[in-house]
């Protein structure tokens, strides 16, 4: 038995689902498979009942997961403890951020924590949750400003925010670039820009649901990843792009963030939250956590 199959085989005990334990731990299905078929190999007995539409632990299955899970918890628990320990020799705080919170909220908050931490350093790693969480639960991170979503790891404290508030990014050139707001309506039969949902669940799903509660069906254009490279395309005027309203703070040259309107107000719609490991000491991460908690509503964005 190895670690890395025990772990597998613990996330799908949980789970019941190859494809959310697969997530959680940061893997791709088939490769989460092979683990655990692997494993039930090296022991010889059936660890998992799978059929097309559930997955169910086996008798030794349920023995197995009684045994390991408590081993495990341990061993994470020493891995944390070591970990804390170089980082407070090191003083460096690692923080993991969405794009959207490195360009807005990271620099006030990172400025303002210089202040009362002078002798601390900071490293910002960028990345999209579905990346940040795994390296948060791997010891890669100290915290982490990611979008939330239900079912994360039972060893991470999250803590909700704020949402950041919709608009959307438009060519300078274009017929709506001069208007104070625009309504979904506006966007009817405009050619957008979405990113893949895959990767950008949260800011997919934004477009998707604007689009469904107005009962209108998005011309989506073209598919890409990183919010530079969709405001890129926007201003290049190849389609209208729906984003949190932080992307503003991106360089944008030619074009124009106009707030989305529903019923004269602006509508705030992608949460955002702070996640961190529960049973990691970390006076320096504390202190940052506490900074923000005690200024949120100077840092959060307009409604």
């Amino acid at each position: 038995m190895e670690l890395e199959q025990l772990r597998c085989f613990v996330a799908v005990a949980e789970e019941l689902h190859f494809g959310r334990a697969a997530q959680r731990i940061g893997l791709l299905p088939a490769s989460l498979g092979r683990h655990v078929r692997l494993l039930e190999e090296s022991i010889g007995s059936q660890l998992l009942s799978r059929t097309t539409r559930s997955v169910s632990l086996t008798e030794d299955g349920v023995a197995l997961l009684e045994e390991v899970r408590p081993l495990l918890d341990r061993l994470d628990e020493l891995g944390q403890k070591f970990r804390a320990r170089q980082h407070r020799r090191n003083r460096i705080l690692r923080i993991g951020a969405i794009d959207s919170a490195a360009a807005g909220l990271l620099p006030t908050l990172i400025h303002d924590f210089r202040a009362i931490a002078p002798d601390v350093k900071t490293q910002l790693i960028e990345g999209k949750s579905i990346r940040l969480v795994p390296k948060l639960l791997a010891g890669g991170l100290d915290l982490a400003f990611i979008r939330p979503r239900p079912g994360m790891s039972r060893h991470l404290a999250v803590e909700d925010l704020f949402s950041e508030t919709t608009v959307v990014a438009v060519p300078a050139s274009h017929k709506l670039a001069d208007h104070k707001n625009v309504s979904v309506f506006d966007l009817a039969n405009a050619p957008l820009i979405v990113p893949d949902r895959r990767s950008r669940p949260h800011s997919y799903d934004l477009t998707m649901n604007l689009f469904a509660a107005a009962g209108l069906h998005p011309d989506i254009t073209q598919v890409a990843d990183e919010k530079q490279t969709i405001v890129s395309m926007v201003a290049a005027g190849l389609g209208l792009a729906i984003v949190p309203r932080w992307t503003s703070s991106l360089a944008s040259a030619g074009v124009r963030f106009l707030p989305v309107q529903e019923a004269g107000q602006t509508v705030p719609k992608l949460p955002l939250a702070v996640a961190w490991m529960k049973a990691v000491r970390d006076p320096e991460r504390d202190a940052l956590l506490d900074l923000l908690r005690r200024n949120l509503e100077r840092y959060s964005l307009p409604a």
